[in-house]
Parts: structure tokens; sequence; C-alpha cells
């Protein structure tokens, strides 16, 4: 919505982020990390955190969204969220923020995200910057600096959103870090019910189709073993899937070794694929230019096994191993069978 003066500007306050729900295991992990970073933005700009809700049925989500740094819960629970209608949710956010007017709205890049978020944007007609890697806020004007990689991820470019509220960002999940849970935390509960003109001229939901479980689950693996272009094909994803499945992990990939044909695209991490936020990071043969380092920098401990010792990705490993690993894997899996690791995979 544009601004017409500073006035205006200042009907603007508090900074959303909208929880996604799922019907598997209720608030969405990046509802969480969405909510670490509008809290540090709110303790800067002096506002509060607000959590959106739009859930099928009555859950406790309200009080973990609240223990997870939300002053507030704006939250409606009925029946026809079921499934996923973007239209519907659309129209009901709209709604909402035309009534309570936030000055910042922040939401996951998910599957969902990016079908929802950009119609919402463009019916506020406000501006949206996609797949944030950094947010923070300007001291002196207020506004939020949004930053992405831009060219290709040549360049990290800042963004800002000068003369139209609300400010929206979307960002990728496992790029933020989720706060601990405060179980003390109180926090207040504003409840909404869906009216009739959110049904106006919207498609009818025929059939919903749930994956067979067969995606790759990069997101959640606590180790991912990844593979390059010094991969040199399928047989070398083999190799990696061993050493993985010994760790209690998963297999990832750069997009060279997808682009190659050696790998499935769910594999691929980078600026173009999943960003993950992994215990422990093995990169194979992986040379690291920024789209790849964009995707897993957030990683707990990153383990690099190459011959050239110059690469970005050796640079930035908190453990650089200089060899050729077709002879380093496959000693990695002798060692760990010798310490009989593989049967309960990867622990701390």
């Amino acid at each position: 919505m544009k601004l017409h003066d500073e006035k205006d500007r200042m009907r603007y306050q508090n900074i959303w982020v909208l929880a996604e729900m799922t019907p598997e295991c209720g608030v969405h992990s990046a509802a969480f990390e969405l909510l670490g970073a509008a809290r540090k933005l709110a303790d800067v700009s002096g506002c509060e955190v607000w959590a959106v809700s739009l859930t099928a049925k009555h859950t406790q989500a309200s009080q973990e969204l609240v223990r997870y740094g939300a002053d507030t819960v704006l939250e409606i629970a009925d029946e026809r969220f079921e499934g996923f209608n973007d239209e519907l949710e659309c129209n009901v956010l709209e709604r909402l923020v035309r009534k309570y007017r936030p000055d910042i709205l922040l939401g996951a890049a998910t599957v969902r995200g990016r079908a929802l978020i950009p119609r919402l944007a463009g019916k506020l007609h406000t501006g949206l910057t996609a797949d944030c890697t950094g947010l923070d806020i300007d001291h002196e004007t207020g506004e939020l600096l949004q930053t992405r990689p831009a060219f290709g991820g040549n360049i990290m470019a800042t963004i800002r959103c000068r003369g139209f509220r609300p400010q929206m960002a979307t960002v990728r999940p496992k790029v933020m870090k989720a706060l601990r849970p405060d179980f003390e935390r109180k926090g207040r509960v504003i409840t909404e019910t869906l009216t009739a003109e959110d049904f106006s001229k919207i498609k009818q939901i025929v059939e919903t189709v749930t994956e067979d479980g067969s995606t790759v689950s990069l997101g959640d693996a606590r180790v991912i073993v990844s593979g390059g272009r010094a991969m040199k094909g399928p047989e070398g994803f083999m190799l990696l899937e061993r050493l993985a499945k010994k760790l209690g992990g998963a297999v990832g990939a750069s997009r060279a070794a997808v682009d190659n044909g050696w790998i499935a695209y769910p594999h691929q991490i980078g600026q173009t694929g999943q960003t993950v936020q992994a215990d422990v990071y093995i990169s194979c043969g992986i040379s690291g230019q920024i789209q790849h380092l964009v995707g897993m920098q957030s990683c707990g401990t990153i383990i690099a096994i190459d011959t050239d010792d110059t690469t970005p990705m050796m640079q930035m490993a908190d453990i650089a191993v200089k060899g050729d690993l077709f002879d380093i894997i496959p000693e990695m899996i002798k060692e760990l069978d010798k310490a009989g690791i593989g049967r309960g995979g990867y622990e701390t």
C-alpha cells in the first residue's frame, strides 16, 4: 500500500511472521526460524512480533509460537483451511493486513510460501524481496534491509521498500536461526474468523495429492554428504550414499552434478536448490562457488575433501582434507566399520 507522508508511515507498526502450518507436525520449523529473525529486528526497532496462524483446527500452536518469540498470535482456526488454497489464504491475509497494518511481513520461501506470498504482495500493491539470506534494520530510517544473492549469485544485493507498506520478504528455510524456546514467556492471542468476502471468486480444491515420501529430506538431515563435479558420474554418488548411510545422513549435490544427470534435482543444494543447516556437512569435490555456499554456509561443522586446497570450499571448511576423495572416502567407511558406527547412525 502506497505511503503518502510520514504520518501515514507511522500508522504501520510491528513485524508479522506468517507461521506456516503442516497437518503432519503442526508449526513448520521455518516459522520458528523466522520468529528468531523477527525478534532481533523488533528488538532494534522497538516494536512487537506478531505470528499469524491460519489452521484447520485448534491446536497448541499459539503457545508454541509465543515460546519462540511472538508477542501476539493472530489466529484463525477453521476446517475450511484443510489442504492449501492460496487464494483463500491470500484473501484472509489481505483483510488482516489492511485491518492491523503491520510494518514488516515475513514468510518462508517454501513451496506454499512461494505460491501465497507473491500473490499477497500483488494484492497489497507493495514490494517483495524473495529468498533473502539476511535481514536488518536501518538505524536511521527504520527501514528493513533485505539482502539476497543477485545476478546468478555473483553479488549480494541489499534492497529497501521506501514508499510502500508492508515491507515484505521471504526467507529460505534453514538460513535463519531459531531461538531457544522460553517456556516462561507470555503472550496474547487474537482470534479472528473467516468472512463471506474471503471466499469471493476463489478456486475450489478438487483433489489433494500427497507425495509418496521418496523426496529427499535434506532439510531435516543432521549429516549431509555432498558431491560435486569431481564425483565423475553416478557411480561416484553411490560411494557417497554408502558413507551417508553409515552416518545416518543424506546425500546432497552441487548444481553441476545435477545438471550432468548424475543425481536427481531433489538432492541439489544451493541458490537454485535447497538450503540446509546440518550439524555436519561433508563436501566431496565441490569447489564452493557462491551459488552453492548460499545453500550450506549455515551448517555446523564443514568438512571438505578435494585435491585442490585453494578452492573457496576448502578455505572456508572447519576441516580441509587434501587428497583424492576416491581414496579417502573408502578409508572413512572402513574406519566407521571398525568403530561399529553405521548401525545406529550419527551420534553427537
